[in-house]
This record gives C-alpha cells, sequence and structure tokens, in this order.
C-alpha cells in the first residue's frame, strides 16, 4: 500500500459501503423495466438512477430530476443505515454504491439543467468528496 492511501485510511472516516440488493440488480442486468424495478425495491437507488438516465436522454429533465432526487435520498437513507456520519468515502469500486452515486451525479446535471445552479454545485462537491473516481467515470460517460 502506497503511504498516501494509508495517511487516507488513517485520518479519515472509513469507507461505506451499502449493502447489496442482488435481487433488484439481477432484475435491471436482466432487462426488468427499471420502473418495474422502482415498484418492487423503491429502496434500491439503482433504479431510480436508471429512470432518471432515461428521462434525461429523451430531454425530459424535470422528470430526470425528480427520479434523480428520490434515488439520492433513498441512497442516504441507506448510508445512514451503514453508518455513514455525513462525510466520507462511498466508494464508486463497490458495486451497490453506484446507483447512490450516480443519482447524486444525475441529480447535479439536472440540477444545473434548470438552474439550481447552488445545487448542481454542492452535488458535484459531494460525487467528489464521496468518490473522485465516480466523479470522473460518471463525467466520462455522459450518463
Amino acid at each position: 500500500m502506497d503511504r498516501e492511501k494509508l495517511l487516507a485510511g488513517s485520518l479519515g472516516p472509513p469507507a461505506t459501503h451499502l449493502p447489496e440488493n442482488e435481487e433488484a440488480a439481477a432484475a435491471l442486468r436482466a432487462g426488468t423495466p427499471p420502473e418495474e424495478v422502482a415498484a418492487r425495491f423503491p429502496a434500491y437507488s439503482g433504479a431510480w438512477a436508471a429512470l432518471a438516465e432515461a428521462a434525461s436522454a429523451r430531454g425530459d429533465t424535470v422528470t430526470a430530476y425528480a427520479y434523480a432526487r428520490t434515488g439520492y435520498h433513498r441512497g442516504l437513507d441507506q448510508l445512514r443505515r451503514s453508518g455513514w456520519r455525513g462525510n466520507g468515502p462511498i466508494p464508486w469500486e463497490h458495486e451497490p454504491n453506484r446507483g447512490f452515486l450516480r443519482s447524486l451525479y444525475l441529480l447535479g446535471r439536472a440540477a444545473a439543467a434548470i438552474g439550481e445552479n447552488d445545487e448542481a454545485q454542492r452535488c458535484e462537491q459531494f460525487l467528489r468528496d464521496s468518490s473522485a473516481t465516480a466523479a470522473a467515470a460518471l463525467a466520462g460517460s455522459g450518463a
């Protein structure tokens, strides 16, 4: 382990890993419409992120904002139940965290599109603070 990683791990809060929801993840992977996955697993941020992405792709920014906000808040609830105390890493590398991180990114993007610039900046900063890897991956994906 390099010195920076060792120091970062000992100085900051521990990483938070959301619990797996393999049934919901498998349903999305199998092509179940995200509307059905969200209805069956409303706490699963990945379904809300998929809905936000689809709405954004069709140019429905307000709907994308609403879906992304739902995924963001459902993810915050799970983060808190998983021991997160308002800051610290939420690793992109842990697959169950990705729905929350995607929702956060999409919320920021939709907020910017409707002129909620303060919120867009908060989301961007929160994403970078939570996972620089997620920020880079999502910005590069054009999601």
